[in-house]
């Protein structure tokens, strides 16, 4: 990651989305300051990778599918900015490792647990938080963000972080210990959709 590519990149991003959508972000303090972090969203829109950095006030490093990194421009400014390619087809553990040393580097990973953008918002979550949780013993902070869905000029968009969920650190956990501790982070999720609608401002 270039972080100063980076910063400069975000801040242009909030200035953007703050004057034409009056962006807002809520419980940023539920974000450690320092020490690896997972945060856990939902996802129905290309907005919301960026929604979601621009809220924080540390980097914070994405994984991405890799097909991304193909496209001219694009792929170069992802790299920038700390993106880690994501081969779905392989079963991403090129990239779970690579999030994992991002981890133990004390970086700030974002992750959208229902592997792809919700349009219906049925979509169930997948593991990939719980696991990287469990593997690396980070927290896992739950996050909604509200607006981006069909979003236009002067229409609200907003981003709220929740409290952190302590996954149990188990490297051998099995797929019913991952299945408890994704319920639990979708559930945090969705209550955060909810309550993000009562939001004003």
């Amino acid at each position: 990651m270039n972080e100063t590519f980076y910063r400069f990149s975000r801040a242009i991003c909030r200035g953007v989305v703050g004057m034409l959508y009056g962006f807002r972000a809520f419980d940023v303090e539920h974000v450690p300051a320092t020490g690896p972090v997972i945060v856990a969203c939902n996802h129905v829109s290309y907005l919301d990778p960026v929604v979601l950095g621009i809220g924080l006030r540390r980097p914070l490093t994405y994984l991405a599918k890799k097909e991304l990194f193909a496209i001219p421009v694009l792929g170069p400014v992802i790299t920038a900015l700390g993106v880690y390619p994501l081969d779905r087809e392989a079963g991403g553990v090129a990239a779970v490792r690579a999030a994992l040393r991002a981890l133990k580097d004390g970086r700030c990973v974002g992750i959208f647990p229902e592997g792809t953008r919700n349009l219906t918002g049925r979509a169930e979550g997948k593991g990939g938080a719980a696991l990287l949780g469990a593997l690396s013993g980070a927290p896992v902070v739950p996050a909604a963000i509200s607006g981006t869905r069909h979003a236009r000029p002067f229409q609200r968009i907003r981003v709220i972080y929740g409290e952190p969920v302590h996954v149990e650190r188990n490297r051998k956990a099995d797929g019913d210990d991952l299945e408890k501790w994704t319920a639990e982070i979708m559930r945090r999720i969705r209550a955060l959709e909810e309550s993000i609608g009562a939001k004003g401002g």
